[in-house]
């Protein structure tokens, strides 16, 4: 039997590398439409090669090679789960001017600053910019190289002349490589740099760090391949209107992925943020209605972050709802619920839900916070001053508990709030609808069943 496989016509989407053996008009794997075009079909070659290094038995393979090291940014070592490991292929993704340069220079600068040969490599700026930012920042050293290139073959070259320790790439969608079909962004040309780049750090145990464009809707650019290549995968996500900014670990075979970093981005470069809770929580001076304080868990650190409430008659047939920094489909729930088991004639308002600077609540465990914000603003009863609100709310009106309530409890206590509203543990027959109280760190929880015993535990709602 031959070793070739028949040649056949191939069709790949430009969007996400997505094939099939005939042409549509819409790819199976993004959806997208318009973006599958031919492409040449490689032949395929099974042969036995020569290989590179012999198998052995894993207790004897050396792990002293790949002990983590520091990479100077304290917030970052904490979402890479101790630092930068040697081999390492790590994947930073975010929107523009994030500050992804930033902290990646940051980075760079403090390797070298350790008399640890570095090597970044800009295709998106020259090296003119990177320097004037690098004087701006700080970060100038001697064992810090910079190379503006946009071939692979060049940035190879330079990796061979360097022979770095870690190794920057801004961006991996701005290299190309010559001979492969395809424009410097496209999927075969990621693929094809990324692979490379890849395999160069795992032979000469360099740590490289690439930086990835991303879509409009938030993913990262490029065949999905991308992401499997590498070995750590980090979203860097902000504000455009706040300086405050955070670093997610979306895949890490070295460490946890439930972790974020916190950062504050400013003209004199980036800085750790180690307690952020202040940026979101704003401290008013007297007794306002529509607002509550929602304990968050961010990767493993419980998080305070403010949410407010502004309800109006509306004079629309159809209310608006408009929502930032909260999930609109769970603040329509939260409004659902309010209206069939708290009681509240909330259809005919104008909805608008924010929370404090620029914060954004992923957690199920804001939604109390959200109910009773919502609540306030109705009624016109300001919350309790000292409160917070802890809680995922289901479609019956029921508290659910939620992850490391006792973290949240204690961080709550240690910002100096006096009450905490939580989920009844175990709930018994003879004390629901009654509220169990209990004194933790000098901050008094209240236990209740569902989010019509919360608002009445904070005097938010009318007699029945």
């Amino acid at each position: 039997m031959s070793t070739k496989a028949r040649a056949r016509p191939s069709y790949r989407c430009s969007e996400c590398g997505w094939e099939t053996v005939k042409w549509v008009g819409r790819c199976g794997e993004c959806q997208a439409w318009g973006s599958v075009a031919e492409a040449g079909a490689p032949t395929l070659r099974a042969a036995a090669g020569p290989v590179s290094t012999p198998a052995v038995p894993i207790g004897q393979v050396a792990i002293t090679e790949s002990v983590a090291r520091s990479s100077g940014v304290p917030e970052l070592d904490r979402v890479l789960g101790g630092g930068l490991v040697p081999g390492a292929a790590i994947l930073l993704a975010g929107e523009p001017g994030v500050g992804k340069s930033t902290l990646l220079l940051e980075v760079a600068a403090q390797t070298a600053r350790t008399r640890q040969r570095t090597l970044y490599v800009t295709g998106e700026e020259s090296a003119a910019q990177v320097r004037i930012r690098a004087e701006r920042t700080g970060g100038v050293q001697d064992e810090l190289f910079l190379a503006a290139e946009t071939d692979l073959g060049a940035v190879l070259t330079h990796i061979e002349e360097v022979r770095p320790t870690l190794l920057v790439v801004d961006s991996v969608q701005t290299i190309g490589a010559s001979g492969i079909e395809g424009v410097p962004g496209g999927v075969t040309q990621v693929k094809e740099v990324a692979a490379a780049l890849i395999r160069v750090a795992k032979t000469r145990n360099i740590t490289t760090v690439m930086v990835g464009h991303v879509t409009k809707d938030g993913s990262i650019a490029g065949p999905r391949v991308l992401e499997h290549l590498v070995d750590v995968v980090l979203h860097f996500e902000g504000d455009r209107n706040s300086r405050f900014r955070m670093v997610r670990a979306m895949k890490n075979r070295y460490g946890p992925v439930d972790e974020v970093g916190c950062f504050d981005l400013s003209s004199e470069g980036i800085a750790a943020v180690t307690d952020p809770t202040g940026l979101f929580v704003e401290h008013h001076t007297q007794d306002v209605s529509g607002t509550c304080v929602a304990v968050t868990m961010e990767g493993r650190r419980p998080l305070l972050a403010e949410v407010q409430a502004l309800l109006t008659p509306s004079p629309l047939e159809r209310p608006r709802r408009t929502v930032s920094g909260v999930e609109s489909s769970r603040v329509d729930m939260v409004l659902a619920v309010l209206t069939r088991h708290a009681r509240l004639r909330i259809a005919g308002a104008d909805t608008f839900v924010a929370t404090v600077g620029g914060a954004k609540l992923h957690d199920p465990a804001a939604d109390l916070a959200i109910a009773v914000a919502v609540a306030s603003s109705h009624l016109g009863v300001p919350a309790p001053r000292g409160a917070v609100a802890i809680g995922e709310i289901g479609l019956a009106g029921e508290l659910r508990r939620v992850r490391d309530l006792p973290q949240r409890i204690a961080e709550a206590a240690r910002q100096g709030f006096k009450v905490a509203v939580v989920p009844r543990g175990r709930p018994l027959e003879s004390e629901r609808g009654i509220p169990s109280r209990r004194v933790v760190d000098g901050l008094t929880v209240v236990e209740v069943d569902d989010v019509f015993g919360a608002l009445l535990t904070l005097e938010l709602t009318p007699p029945l």
